[in-house]
């Protein structure tokens, strides 16, 4: 193989764009926001004339948005932390 060919080859290899525990953060956050939205899901009435007051429970209204938001901050360290 040639010199060309070598600088060629070497240079078309990109370096990612975050380290190995940047995308472990990035994917523990998502996890925690995914969770949120299933925790917030559910709730409702099969008949619009019956109310269902499990919709103002403690895991709708507190438990998963407070779940949602500390999945969005680990997003927003997962990014701005530098690799090592």
């Amino acid at each position: 193989m040639s010199k060309q060919n070598k600088n060629r080859k070497q240079d078309a290899v990109k370096p990612m764009l975050f380290g190995r525990e940047n995308y472990k953060y990035l994917l523990i956050g998502l996890g925690f926001i995914v969770l949120g939205f299933i925790l917030m899901s559910g709730g409702g009435s099969d008949d619009p004339n019956v109310w269902n007051p499990a919709i103002f429970n403690f895991r709708r209204i507190r438990l998963a948005p407070m779940l949602i938001l500390f999945g969005i901050l680990v997003e927003i360290y997962a990014i701005m932390r530098k690799p090592q």
